[in-house]
C-alpha cells in the first residue's frame, strides 16, 4: 500500500446539534493521529469507519476498497470490514486465559482470497507486543498496561487492513503509559497495519504521530506530517503551554563524564540528557516554545548551552495569552555541522516571547538572531 492513500468524508448532524464534516486524505501506512479535546468528534470518525455508526453523507475508502459510498448508496457492514479495534478498556474475558482470549479474535479472520496478504500472523503479533510469557494468565492477573497489550495483539490476530485504536492509554495512570508506549512505538515502526489512534494527549500525539490531524468542534483545523503541522505558529497560538516544534534527528556523540548526548538535526545540533540511544539512532526530539528565547547577539557566559543561530521568519500576536508573541525561527546549521536530516523546508523553533521583549529587540522577518534553548526532551 505504499504510496496509496485512504480516504474519509463524513458528515452528520447529531440531535444536540453537534456537526461532523471532515474530509481527509490519509497515507495508508504509519500512524495517523486524530487529536483534539474531548467532544471534538475523533471517536465518532473511529465508529464511522468501523461501520458501527452510519453517516448520512460519507465516502470512506479503505486500502483500495470502498466501504461506505452514500452517492451510490453501497454500504460494507461492520462484520465484513477488516478492521481491529482497540477501545480504552481492553475487553478481555474474565473466564479466559490470555492464549484462549486471542484464540477468540482468531476466529474473526475472514476467509477470503485477501485473508492471508498482509497483515500479521498471530505468533508475529505475540512476539512483536512481547505477550509470550502472560499466554497462562487469567485477565485479573494483570496489569493496565499488559491487558492493553493483550487487547491490542487481539485485534491484531483478525489479519486487520486497518487498526483503529480509541484513546487505548486513557484509563492508565502516567507510569502505566509510559511502560505501553514503547511497544506502540514498536508496533509502528516494525508493524505493517496502517493506524487510526484517537488521544487527547499530547505526549502521545508527539511520539506516535506519524501523520496529525487536528480536529475541533467537528472539524478538521489541519492536517499533514506531525513536524510540518506543530511548526504553524497559527495553530500552535491555540496549544498554550505545549505549544512547541517536533524535530527529527539522530544521536551524533556523548559526553558521559556530564551525562549529556548531542543530537543532530537539519538546523544544527542540541545537547540533551544522555539516555543511552545508540550513536546513529534515529530519534524526535520535542522543543516547547516556551524554554525557547531570543537574543540579537551572541550570548556570552550563559547557563544555556544550546544555542543556535536563525532567522526571524514571523512574528505573531498570542491570540490566547495576551502580551504575548509568537516568533517563528529558521535554525541554520554552524560551521562545519552536517545537514542530514534536514527536510527541504528546512527546520524551525517557535518561541514564545512577551509582545515587550518582540518589540524592543525590533524582531522582524529576515532578522539574523540567536535562539536559546533552554530545554528539550527526547520523545521516547
Amino acid at each position: 500500500m505504499n504510496g496509496a492513500t485512504n480516504r474519509i468524508r463524513l458528515a452528520l448532524t447529531r440531535e444536540t446539534g453537534f456537526q461532523l464534516d471532515i474530509d481527509l486524505q490519509l497515507p495508508a501506512r504509519g500512524i495517523c493521529v486524530l487529536y483534539g479535546p474531548s467532544g471534538c468528534g475523533k471517536t465518532t470518525v473511529l465508529r464511522c469507519v468501523a461501520g458501527l455508526e452510519r453517516a448520512p453523507q460519507a465516502t470512506i475508502e479503505i486500502a483500495g476498497a470502498s466501504w461506505h459510498d452514500s452517492t451510490r448508496g453501497s454500504w460494507v457492514p461492520t462484520w465484513q470490514r477488516p478492521v481491529g479495534y482497540v477501545f480504552q478498556e481492553a475487553g478481555l474475558f474474565d473466564h479466559l486465559d490470555v492464549k484462549e482470549n486471542l484464540a477468540y479474535g482468531h476466529k474473526r479472520v475472514r476467509r477470503t482470497e485477501n485473508s492471508d496478504e498482509g497483515g500479521f500472523t498471530l505468533d508475529q503479533a505475540i512476539e512483536l507486543m512481547g505477550i509470550g510469557p502472560l499466554l497462562a494468565r487469567r485477565p485479573h492477573a494483570l496489569s493496565g498496561g499488559e491487558r492493553q497489550r493483550v487487547a491490542i495483539v487481539r485485534a491484531l490476530a483478525t489479519r486487520p487492513r486497518l487498526l483503529l485504536l480509541d484513546e487505548p492509554l486513557s484509563a492508565l495512570d502516567a507510569n502505566r503509559r509510559r511502560d505501553i508506549l514503547p511497544w506502540l512505538e514498536r508496533l509502528r515502526d516494525e508493524g505493517q497495519v496502517p493506524m487510526l489512534y484517537v488521544t487527547h494527549s499530547s505526549e502521545e500525539m508527539v511520539r506516535l504521530a506519524d501523520t496529525l490531524v487536528l480536529m475541533d468542534a467537528g472539524r478538521v483545523s489541519a492536517c499533514g506530517p506531525v513536524a510540518q503541522v506543530l511548526r504553524r505558529a497559527d495553530l500552535a497560538a491555540t496549544q498554550g503551554d505545549e505549544a512547541g516544534v517536533l524535530l527529527h534527528g539522530q544521536v551524533c556523540a556523548r559526553e558521559a563524564q556530564w551525562h549529556l548526548m548531542q543530537v543532530r538535526f537539519g538546523g544544527g545540533s542540541l545537547w540533551l540528557r544522555d539516555t543511552g540511544a545508540a550513536i546513529g539512532q534515529s530519534v524526535r526530539v520535542r522543543v516547547l516554545a516556551r524554554d525557547v528565547s531570543v537574543a540579537t547577539q551572541l550570548p556570552q557566559a550563559t547557563s544555556v548551552q544550546n544555542l543556535l543561530p536563525c532567522t526571524v521568519m514571523q512574528v505573531s500576536s498570542d491570540a490566547v495569552q495576551a502580551g504575548q508573541a509568537l516568533v517563528t525561527l529558521a535554525c541554520h546549521a554552524q560551521t562545519g555541522e552536517s545537514q542530514a536530516g534536514a527536510s527541504d523546508s528546512g527546520e524551525v523553533l517557535l518561541a514564545r516571547i512577551t509582545a515587550r521583549a518582540a518589540h524592543a529587540l525590533a524582531l522582524e522577518p529576515g532578522l539574523r538572531v540567536w535562539a536559546q534553548v533552554k530545554a528539550a526532551a527526547l520523545v521516547g
